[in-house]
């Protein structure tokens, strides 16, 4: 299940924002931002990206005190940028949190678009 960067994806990803940890199999954990999502990865800012192919257990908080956790993959890596994580396995408590912040992300993103076509009129 090798999704590479230039690959379509199977679902889309939306913009989100939360601090996340990744955590290596081996070596010390790295923190970072997600900044989008989907049911099947994420893409998390960090200035100290693991390398492609790592697998991993990433965790992901919300401001409400809600967080996901799943075992990963690192998909691709930007130095000092971030990396691109796909989701091997999520335990069905996780799964409906990961469903919530999507649909809400889902809706906020077809907010956004609508928002400039309203906002038209001039005064």
């Amino acid at each position: 299940m090798d999704q590479g960067e230039g690959k379509q994806r199977r679902v889309p990803r939306y913009p989100f924002a939360a601090p996340a940890t990744v955590i290596p199999e081996a070596g010390l954990p790295v923190g970072g931002n997600v900044t989008e999502l989907s049911l099947y990865g994420c893409y998390l800012d960090s200035t100290a990206p693991l390398a492609p192919r790592a697998r991993v257990t990433v965790k992901i908080f919300a401001p409400t005190g809600e967080y996901f956790e799943a075992d990963a993959t690192v998909i691709y890596a930007n130095p000092n940028l971030g990396m691109g994580l796909v989701f091997r396995q999520v335990r069905p408590d996780y799964l409906s949190t990961l469903r919530k912040w999507l649909l809400a992300a889902m809706q906020e993103t077809k907010a956004q678009k609508q928002d400039p076509e309203e906002k038209t009129e001039d005064p």
